[in-house]
């Protein structure tokens, strides 16, 4: 089971930590959190995978849903701080180019 920790930092950028597996049965939970975190107006979303212990195709989805969403309300998500299961599948799936890791939370939309 995946625990996902959802807040909005001072910047008013939401911050979204999914813990464990970012799998089929967790991927509904992150694109639930993302949208909700749109709709209420937050567009500038941080994905923050350093808790993430692996990715798979729907997990992948999701965080492409999530940029979609936060796109067509004129913000962005961003990925930060992906272990290195995870940074092997984006590199895998050419997904780095489009989701491109932060090294970190605070600093994802810096520059």
């Amino acid at each position: 089971m995946t625990d996902f920790d959802v807040r909005t930092d001072a910047r008013g950028i939401g911050v979204v930590t999914p813990k464990g597996r970012l799998n089929m049965v967790s991927a509904k939970q992150l694109r639930t959190a993302v949208s909700e975190l749109v709709d209420a107006g937050t567009t500038k979303v941080v994905v923050d995978l350093a808790e993430t212990t692996f990715l798979d195709s729907s997990g992948l989805g999701a965080l492409v849903a999530g940029l979609k969403s936060a796109r067509q309300a004129g913000g962005d998500l961003r990925i930060a701080r992906p272990t290195q299961q995870v940074v092997t599948v984006l590199g895998l799936t050419n997904m780095d180019k489009v989701l491109r890791p932060r090294e970190s939370v605070d600093g994802a939309f810096d520059g």
